[in-house]
């Protein structure tokens, strides 16, 4: 039920001291990440003139930012964040500024994937640290849902104004200078993330026994397996919208109807903050996918612009309910030694997610028509709520975590 007094439980959380020193600079930095897989996509067409050059070198980029995402997570729980993030912005700058040389001089196809895989791979995974800056501050309280609910609520801004500030950019000027822009913003606010001390976890060296490190915890690879069944919702969307939307000749609709979806997300977002949940977090899993399951069948049905808008509203209303308690409950299940490379994993399982989704709904559509790329999320998020419900006893804390500084894997 909704409690009146849980409303300014936002207002505390912005009111914790110095967080707005780190997340003003954080979202400059985050917004840039947001607009690099299409950006690689606009940017490599722009140069070579081919798509499925351009699909490929965005796809390599987005595989190799959510597999390398979460050994700079290792690495900044280890070392602390600012010794990750001040090399690691250096590379992505000169990985991310060779691409843009590579593509206005319209280098060969195989150097501009490899060059775009390297800015995906070295791209600061801004967004996980500032989730572990929050449970390090906030860690045991209550207030750290309502953290998250934030930071969810962030991530959809960001990805509905970077495809916005991108396309503008580059349909006025070009791609180059859209990502330019982005470089810039990224250095800048990755850099200025960095030297705010404030949140940021002490550095924690462990060793973990297990072959696969944290993905072998308790819990993760099954959270890591229903978020990348989350991220195939938004590849196949944007996939399906575009389309279905040019098959009925309305193609102007799908921005509007993406943003639908995303509105709808930022207030489904906001109201799980304020909600006093009396059901634990690993059932609010189960039927948050669940829920999002049946939610994106409807779009499979949908024959027109207005049922378009429907299905996507109430798809986006369920999707960040559903990330809001994935991230919370990997904050409950891993140790502290590991918790920034434990959420980079669920943000790489999104990534992997939206890549698979928009390849495989591309698939679909250029086979079997436009409708197909609707039939992706019910699927896969019906899957992975099967997989949830399966093993939902190791979403439960077996023990509560003290100073390990040795991990043992899942038994």
């Amino acid at each position: 039920m909704l409690d009146g007094d849980l409303l300014k439980s936002y207002f505390a959380v912005l009111s914790t001291p110095g967080a707005w020193r780190f997340l003003v600079p954080a979202f400059a930095a985050r917004l840039p990440y947001a607009m690099l897989q299409l950006g690689v996509l606009l940017l490599v067409q722009w140069s070579t003139g081919s798509y499925g050059v351009a699909g490929v070198a965005a796809a390599a980029a987005a595989v190799a930012a959510a597999l390398a995402g979460p050994q700079s997570g290792r690495l900044a729980d280890r070392h602390g964040q600012a010794k990750v993030l001040f090399p690691q912005v250096g590379l992505h700058a000169a990985a991310l500024g060779t691409l843009l040389v590579l593509a206005s001089a319209h280098a060969p196809a195989p150097a501009l994937v490899v060059v775009a895989a390297l800015a995906g791979a070295t791209v600061p995974q801004i967004g996980s640290m500032v989730r572990a800056r929050w449970a390090h501050l906030l860690g045991g309280s209550g207030r750290l849902d309502v953290a998250f609910a934030l930071e969810s609520i962030t991530d959809e801004l960001t990805f509905t104004l970077a495809p916005v500030l991108l396309v503008a950019i580059s349909t006025g000027f070009s791609p180059v200078w859209a990502l330019l822009l982005a470089l810039i913003m990224i250095v800048i606010g990755t850099l200025l993330f960095a030297l705010v001390g404030k949140g940021a976890p002490e550095p924690m060296p462990v060793r973990v026994r297990a072959q696969r490190g944290v993905f072998r915890l308790r819990g993760v690879a099954v959270l890591a397996g229903a978020f990348v069944a989350i991220g195939t919702v938004f590849g196949s969307l944007q996939v399906g919208i575009t389309s279905y939307t040019a098959a009925l000749g309305q193609a102007g609709t799908a921005g509007s109807i993406y943003a639908t979806f995303s509105g709808a997300s930022f207030v489904g977002g906001i109201l799980y903050g304020v909600v006093r949940w009396r059901a634990g977090a690993p059932i609010r899993l189960v039927a948050g996918v669940g829920l999002l399951s049946a939610a994106t069948a409807v779009l499979m049905f949908a024959t027109s612009i207005p049922m378009l808008y429907g299905g996507a509203a109430l798809a986006g209303f369920v999707i960040a309910p559903a990330v809001i308690t994935g991230y919370t409950l990997v904050e409950t299940l891993v140790p502290s030694e590991v918790r920034t490379e434990a959420f980079t994993w669920l943000t790489g399982a999104i990534g992997l997610g939206i890549a698979t989704g928009a390849a495989v709904a591309g698939q679909l559509v250029d086979r079997f028509g436009e409708a197909l790329a609707f039939l992706v999320p019910p699927i896969t998020t019906g899957l992975a709520a099967v997989l949830v419900l399966i093993f939902l006893r190791t979403l439960r804390p077996a023990v509560q975590h003290s100073q390990p500084r040795e991990l043992a894997p899942a038994a």
